[in-house]
């Protein structure tokens, strides 16, 4: 792929900071190029029966199966997971490339009576046309794939922007979906900067539809620039988890650890809240800060690390920064707090105490592994406190006592809940999205994924071979 401007970026290992290569950067004249390929081929992909659709879906899982490891490699150089992590990602991917095969042959409406005799009602879904899927770098295989997946088996063509942090995973991606049996044209690939490839899509009647995963100010751009396109977003979190004074403990500390410090806390679903009752506070402390002091920072691909870098330079400069205005809002730093001493993008987990609800790091995404203990006295407290943020995208709560479980998962403002288990471990069969700051109602994954790439159409069918009126008239 050569890129009309001539230029290209450079894109690095986060572990040592080498490059892996240079990539192009697409301008206007190829985002265009894109639309234009997705636009001409759009007709003769939508007309490709649904179920022949997920047989190729059903391939390209084949393929992701089959090429697992070596792309879970790729990931961990590109973006720094530790390897068994990047091997879920592409699992995801996997999952969801099968599950999405299934709704070929399912793409349900609905069928009515009608209110007239020999009438037939019913709903059919058909495709938005050419969409746009902008996706982060942080699951570079699988939210790219959560997205593809179902906008292709709706019969859409795509123009697809992944983050310019992971272009080797998007490359790798897009080459198993052409290897599958994807005609050429149906899915375009364009990288560079963000806002310059987002506008053409913005701006281009032709794109009817974008799909957003990402910072939430670029979604409030999106949204407030769109027009009248589909628009779906998933904007991020600042995820709790409640530990009840009847939890346990040894279950709710291994859940912090890995809702927290997992991927680096660089997850949209990570733990970055940890909302503890006053009456085991101080054991809930000791028991994490023992189990953080052990975890081994390095290379992902070291099957000995636990927690690798971060993905860039401005990341570790990010946790930095909230480290200080925590210290300097008076929370209690019990571990971490700086950049590790390595050649690498690493940043120390760290742990603060004496956290409180209005503080900055109890509010704002940080994107590292920064987790802040909040102390209440009771669940009424607790539910306060962890719906008191602009997001809402996943909750937990650790308890024995089932009362607690079933009010939380009914106070809590959130579009996921977990109960007695961490803030991750998303199934694509079910629904995946949040409320409020998160995004704008759209779910992705699960009988609901299909809904933010198809459109449902009413059909009436009057049988009857005579003028039949609206109800009610004579």
């Amino acid at each position: 792929m050569v890129p009309s401007s001539g230029n290209y970026f450079d894109s690095s290992n986060p572990h040592n900071k080498k490059s892996l290569g240079k990539f192009p950067k697409s301008n206007e004249k190829d985002v265009i190029a894109a639309i234009d390929s997705a636009a001409t081929v759009y007709e003769q992909w939508k007309q490709v029966p649904a179920p022949k659709r997920g047989e190729i879906l059903l391939h390209i899982a084949a393929l992701l199966r089959k090429d697992k490891e070596r792309l879970a490699r790729i990931m961990t150089l590109e973006m720094g997971k530790v390897l068994n992590e990047a091997r879920g990602d592409v699992q995801e991917a996997i999952d969801v490339a099968e599950y999405m095969a299934g709704e070929g042959r399912r793409l349900f409406g609905q069928t009515t009576p009608s209110e007239l005799p020999d009438k037939a009602c019913m709903t059919i879904r058909v495709p938005i046309g050419v969409v746009a899927l902008i996706t982060p770098w942080n699951f570079p295989i699988a939210i790219p794939s959560w997205k593809l997946m179902p906008a292709l088996v709706c019969g859409n063509t795509v123009v697809f922007k992944p983050s310019s942090d992971t272009p080797l995973c998007a490359i790798a991606l897009v080459k198993i979906c052409e290897k599958a049996g994807v005609p050429k044209g149906v899915v375009n690939l364009v990288m560079g900067d963000g806002k310059r490839v987002g506008d053409v899509l913005l701006n281009d009647p032709r794109v009817r539809g974008i799909s957003f995963t990402g910072h939430r100010d670029t979604g409030k751009y999106l949204l407030a620039n769109a027009g009248i396109k589909r628009i779906g977003l998933e904007l991020g979190g600042k995820n709790p988890i409640i530990v009840m004074d009847d939890a346990d403990l040894t279950l709710a500390v291994d859940g912090i650890l890995w809702g927290g410090y997992g991927t680096t806390g660089q997850r949209c679903t990570a733990c970055s809240r940890v909302i503890v009752h006053r009456k085991v506070l101080k054991k809930v402390e000791q028991m994490l800060l023992k189990k953080i002091r052990k975890l081994r920072l390095g290379n992902g691909l070291d099957r000995k690390t636990d927690v690798g870098p971060l993905v860039n330079e401005a990341a570790v400069e990010k946790s930095m920064k909230y480290s200080l205005i925590g210290i300097k809002e008076g929370a209690t730093l019990l571990c971490g707090g700086r950049p590790a001493k390595t050649s690498g993008y690493y940043f120390e987990p760290t742990l603060f105490t004496n956290v409180k609800p209005h503080m900055t790091i109890a509010r704002e995404e940080i994107f590292g592994p920064i987790v802040s203990l909040i102390s209440v006295k009771d669940l009424k407290e607790a539910i306060a406190v962890a719906n008191g943020v602009e997001y809402g995208l996943v909750s937990s709560i650790y308890t024995k006592d089932i009362r607690n479980a079933y009010i939380a998962m009914t106070e809590l403002e959130t579009g996921i809940t977990y109960v007695n288990s961490p803030t991750i471990g998303a199934e694509v069969h079910l629904p995946f999205g949040g409320v409020k700051g998160t995004g704008n109602g759209v779910r992705e994954a699960g009988m609901l994924g299909i809904d933010e790439f198809s459109e449902v159409k009413t059909i009436y069918v009057d049988y009857s071979g005579r003028l039949q009126k609206a109800q009610g008239i004579e």
